[in-house]
């Protein structure tokens, strides 16, 4: 027993020695942990990075919505298998889709420094084109991977029975990142171009026309001066090549099948030369408010054959106007809102039928004289022929909407749009020839009437509701009618991607009706 009693008296007395020793080594006082704190000085949100004067806000939706009736989540109706209106036309087009974007501040003796940053990842439903097999096979087209270059994803390859053989496909897309310093702004922003409210003056639908619309950022230098009482002015130089190519035709490469398809030639748009050149006034007061815009674009063609020798059109510069408008604290509800705008464009298309707008349009429909109706046209920057100058194609617009909240709940807009294209007497003479009776189409057997000019009429009404704070639900219904200028009777070649045979079809004007239903969470 007294053996065991030392063995554990000097086992404890060991321990403790240890011990001491272990303690010896801590130091004397911990570190103050270092918590993140609240920053008040940018509005809600905003927390310091530890062991920074910087402070940084995360934010973001999470999105689910279908369209019915398009193959398209932002359009309706317009051109390819979405405008064939046939068995290869998707009744739905489903997406998903995560935004986050992070905002950061620092204040400096030279202003705030700011970064923004906005990305989405997306899962949109793909489509299937015909293949022109004798057999009737189609191809899946779509679904897309992930591609963190900015430039257009690839497709995915598609297995036989249509799936693309990779559950975690989607797309990753950029839509703004910028620096803010001392006025300027540099980077991937919303064009200083565009109303406040870019393509949404009240509505979800993303296809609107009748004004500018970069919903996705544009890559520009921009200067801001603030005058005080909320009067401000911008200057900016904005990439021209990624939003606002609207097309320069070589018409001397028209076809009637090209016409129909919604192409009045082959696009020869070249190399970048200069940025557009944006200018920007704007006044912000209690009741709304009003801002003036112009810009400058220079259509730089490539050549009218296939190499250097056979030449080239000068350049020439188009340019567009747009004035917008907001009234609020109406009479007719607390936050009730009318939001307008209007513009005019030469030479500068994009200002007007918007990159989500598009500005091609094939669309077939039914007819009680022919196998089908077929209504289609197209809004290029220019047109010219081989050995010729540019021409430039004119267009004017609006856009407009009425916000209406019944409650802290639910509201209503009714919203509209308007564009129309008009084409010069080059364009007129190579197209329809003079009088409209002759040329690539207006000489055709069937033809009575031949005019490329156009227009795009939009009405559209959309009711949300936000049961609660940051979740709102959102049904939204457009129609689209194009006014298209021909008439008569056409023979058409068919298309194997369309499935459109070879028949006589009527020309007329086409009309689509898209909903798109929405639910989105904000955080």
């Amino acid at each position: 027993m007294k053996l065991v009693k030392s063995l554990l008296l000097g086992s404890a007395a060991g321990l403790i020695a240890v011990g001491g020793a272990q303690a010896a080594d801590l130091p004397v006082k911990a570190k103050a942990v270092e918590y993140v704190k609240i920053c008040s000085l940018y509005g809600a949100g905003f927390y310091y990075i530890p062991g920074t004067d910087t402070c940084i806000k995360l934010g973001g939706y999470l999105r689910a919505e279908v369209a019915l009736n398009t193959n398209s989540d932002f359009s309706g109706q317009l051109t390819g298998n979405n405008g064939a209106r046939n068995r290869l036309t998707n009744y739905y087009t489903m997406r998903a889709r995560e935004d986050l974007n992070i905002d950061t501040r620092t204040a400096t003796e030279y202003g705030v420094v700011r970064t923004f940053f906005d990305g989405v990842f997306s899962w949109t439903t793909g489509n299937y084109a015909g293949t022109g097999s004798a057999t009737g096979a189609t191809a899946y087209s779509g679904t897309l991977a992930l591609n963190t270059s900015g430039a257009a994803p690839a497709l995915v390859g598609s297995s036989i029975n249509g799936t693309d053989g990779n559950t975690s496909g989607g797309s990753l897309g950029v839509y703004y990142a910028f620096i803010q310093f001392a006025g300027f702004t540099m980077g991937k922003a919303v064009s200083q171009f565009d109303a406040p409210w870019t393509n949404y003056p009240g509505n979800n639908f993303d296809s609107l026309v009748g004004g500018s619309g970069t919903v996705t950022g544009v890559a520009q230098f921009t200067y801001t001066a603030d005058f005080g009482q909320g009067v401000t002015a911008s200057f900016s130089a904005e990439d021209a090549t990624a939003y606002y190519q609207a097309g320069n035709l070589n018409m001397t490469g028209a076809t009637a099948a090209g016409m129909i398809g919604g192409s009045y030639g082959s696009n020869a748009i070249s190399g970048s030369r200069s940025p557009n050149l944006v200018g920007m006034v704007r006044v912000d007061q209690a009741w709304g408010l009003f801002q003036a815009s112009v810009a400058a674009h220079d259509n730089h063609v490539a050549y009218y054959g296939a190499t250097e020798p056979t030449g080239h059109p000068d350049d020439k510069w188009g340019w567009a106007v747009q004035l917008a408008l907001s009234i609020k604290n109406i009479p007719t509800g607390a936050g009730d809102v009318i939001n307008i705008s209007g513009v005019y464009t030469d030479g500068a298309s994009r200002y007007n039928f918007q990159n989500l707008a598009g500005g091609s349009y094939s669309m077939f429909g039914n007819s009680g004289i022919a196998y089908q109706s077929v209504g289609f046209a197209i809004a290029p920057d220019t047109v010219f022929i081989t050995g010729g100058a540019q021409e430039t194609v004119k267009t004017w617009g609006f856009r407009g909407a009425y916000t209406h909240n019944w409650d802290a709940y639910w509201n209503t807009a009714l919203y509209g749009a308007y564009a129309q294209a008009q084409y010069g007497s080059l364009a007129k003479t190579t197209l329809c020839g003079a009088g409209g009776a002759g040329g690539v189409f207006g000489g055709l057997a069937g033809v009575t009437g031949c005019n490329p000019d156009f227009a795009i009429g939009q009405v559209g009404i959309i009711t949300r509701w936000t049961p609660v704070k940051n979740l709102t639900f959102s049904a939204d219904l457009n129609w689209t009618h194009l006014d298209q200028k021909y008439s008569g009777t056409v023979g058409y070649a068919g298309s194997g991607t369309t499935a459109k045979p070879a028949a006589v079809y009527e020309l007329k004007d086409q009309d689509t009706i898209t909903l798109l239903l929405r639910a989105q969470r904000n955080w």
